[in-house]
């Protein structure tokens, strides 16, 4: 007998639609109209990172030898590439995109938007089995009708929502209710279990509040309704503590810390919180929770007076987390270098507020100016 197939381990799957993690095929009318709804909408949703997938319909097309990339100083680029599509290649593409709309005549998608067009009968007739999840219908002219087959196989689809084709501002707010819908929660991260050399004994453990730091920094962030977890280095024990997460990226740092948290959910968001900065406080989570913005790659704190932001008083979104192993493929561990390298919501806080106690003498005045 063969050795049977060993199941693969375990590991928690980032959601996707088809090709990406938030997807709608636009269907039923020619591909210029599909492009041209889209070019509209996206003007109105700018503040988010869209894209676009569609085919082309050019014909004798040598095939690429190499992958061009054509770069502008204003951020615009022109990609020639040879690689094909399959559904793991475009979720890599498609990592950081919020929201990533299909030419459904080309490919199929998740969730759909039909448009109505008179003329395209046989096309949607072809294409019934790709509405699976229709959102809303589009109707292209005053008088599109709905189609027999579609009656036939959805009997209520007259009571999902509609709109004409030039109510471009409705059509766009449905668009992004549709995003908004998918922003992944938040939940918390205190970073314990440095080696805390300078100290010379584990600053999470620092007493400033009555109560270790790190209970301090956890309390914090479960009073603004985060579930929140303790990082540590590697399991104390057999017994698996359920608000522990140990670093499954070995000798990396606060970087493994917060890798191994997505590891465990790349679904959520997660406010990364050190325990050496104990100025922090309710006021300051709050300020990072309301300027967060989820169309970023991360939400950071950084001192008015500093160069460069504090990565362990931030809030990454799931799309940081490619971001972080991409880095890590290239050597680095560090993620001031990612959050310095990318699109990020920068908020400026008071350094004070923010400030690192690293240090014995640190710690004594430390404690002196808080229980003044």
């Amino acid at each position: 007998m063969g050795k049977k197939h060993t199941k693969h381990t375990s590991l928690e799957k980032k959601y996707n639609d088809n090709f990406a993690p938030n997807e709608v095929a636009i269907l039923g009318t020619k591909c210029g109209v599909i492009a041209d709804l889209v070019h509209n909408v996206s003007k109105r949703l700018s503040n988010y990172n869209l894209g676009y997938f569609d085919a082309s319909h050019a014909k004798d097309i040598e095939q690429n030898t190499l992958t061009e990339y054509t770069f502008h100083h204003e951020g615009n680029l022109q990609l020639n590439t040879t690689s094909s599509v399959n559904k793991y290649e475009q979720r890599l593409q498609f990592y950081n995109h919020d929201f990533v709309f299909i030419n459904g005549n080309h490919y199929q998608g998740a969730k759909q938007i039909l448009i109505l067009d008179n003329e395209k009968e046989a096309s949607v007739k072809k294409r019934l089995d790709q509405l699976t999840s229709i959102q809303f219908v589009i109707k292209l002219n005053e008088n599109s009708t709905y189609f027999d087959c579609l009656l036939e196989r959805f009997p209520n689809i007259k009571n999902i929502t509609s709109y004409t084709i030039n109510e471009i501002d409705k059509i766009s707010n449905h668009i992004h209710n549709l995003i908004k819908e998918n922003i992944a929660p938040v939940k918390g991260l205190v970073l314990t279990g440095g080696k805390s050399t300078r100290m010379g004994r584990d600053k999470s453990e620092l007493v400033y509040y009555k109560k270790p730091q790190k209970e301090h920094m956890k309390e914090l962030l479960e009073n603004n309704n985060l579930e929140t977890f303790y990082s540590i280095r590697e399991k104390a024990t057999s017994l698996e503590m359920t608000n522990e997460i140990p670093d499954t990226f070995l000798n990396l740092g606060p970087f493994g810390g917060i890798c191994a948290a997505f590891q465990k959910d790349p679904n959520s968001a997660w406010f990364v919180m050190a325990t050496d900065v104990p100025f922090v406080n309710n006021e300051l989570i709050q300020l990072l929770l309301q300027k967060r913005n989820p169309a970023k790659v991360a939400t950071t704190v950084k001192g008015k007076g500093k160069e460069f932001p504090e990565p362990l008083i931030t809030i990454y979104e799931p799309k940081a987390y490619g971001k972080l192993l991409a880095y890590l493929a290239q050597g680095y561990s560090c993620p001031r270098k990612m959050l310095i390298n990318s699109d990020v919501e920068i908020v400026e806080v008071d350094d004070n507020l923010i400030r690192n106690i690293n240090t014995p003498e640190e710690f004594k005045e430390t404690q002196k100016e808080i229980n003044l």
